[in-house]
């Protein structure tokens, strides 16, 4: 299964790509992984998708040689168990602030999928001070692939704006906490991951993160401004009349 192959690229020491195309579309999904992404991600927690849309947007991911790993709305039993019968590769579940809630994920995705449960990428979020407090005993929980530090909620926790204007980062005290809470979990044999932007991914690989969280829309941003300094030059616009 594909899912059983990200985890060999993780066992393997390789990073992965998680990509959020930030729209539902099931051919941005499929051109994402054709692109390269090692996998979609659809966001339910704060996205617009449902589930039939989440069902298609993982069969164009499949078809596009990808995966697709999804964040449920919540840690209800009923919901995980919807997410995983959309035909997802893998969940990641927001809010785990307690080795219990972390022992619970476990149990709603073993009961949802009987027969197929070690084929599913498992990813827990450390997204608050709560969490990081707990981090140790979150971790020797059995059953869990990657643990996911999210670097947005964990701000708001500490009293931060959860949002970054591109191009800025966040206040220095989240950025050592989350580089700390990276370093714990690889220190502690497991996988890590995280939220990346292209100014700062070799170092939260160098930090220890492998399962890598990004946007589609800096891409588009990134081509918007592109086009707006050709269309700018006095030069391009000769050239084009030339043509």
């Amino acid at each position: 299964m594909m899912s059983a192959t990200l985890k060999q690229r993780l066992a393997n020491g390789q990073s992965v790509l998680m990509v959020n195309p930030n729209h539902v579309s099931s051919s941005l999904a499929e051109k994402l992984t054709r692109a390269g992404a090692d996998s979609i991600f659809v966001d339910c927690e704060h996205g617009a998708a449902g589930f039939e849309q989440l069902q298609q947007m993982a069969k164009a991911a499949r078809f596009g040689g990808g995966y697709t790993i999804v964040r449920p709305q919540s840690q209800d039993r009923s919901t995980i168990t919807r997410c995983l019968n959309c035909g997802v590769d893998g969940v990641m579940v927001p809010l785990v602030h307690t080795a219990e809630n972390a022992r619970e994920v476990v149990r709603t995705i073993r009961y949802a999928c009987p027969d197929d449960y070690d084929e599913k990428l498992i990813i827990v979020m450390i997204e608050s001070t709560q969490a990081v407090e707990n981090l140790d005993e979150i971790l020797a929980v059995e059953g869990i692939d990657v643990f996911f530090v999210g670097p947005g909620d964990l701000s708001q926790s500490m009293g931060y704006s959860p949002r970054v204007a591109p191009g800025a980062r966040r206040p220095q005290p989240v950025v050592e906490l989350v580089d700390q809470t990276l370093g714990r979990i690889r220190r502690a044999g497991k996988f890590a991951g995280t939220l990346v932007v292209k100014e700062d991914v070799a170092h939260l690989v160098e930090a220890g993160a492998q399962l890598l969280y990004y946007h589609a829309d800096p891409f588009v941003n990134d081509g918007v401004n592109v086009m707006r300094c050709l269309s700018a030059s006095p030069v391009t616009r000769q050239s084009s009349v030339a043509v």
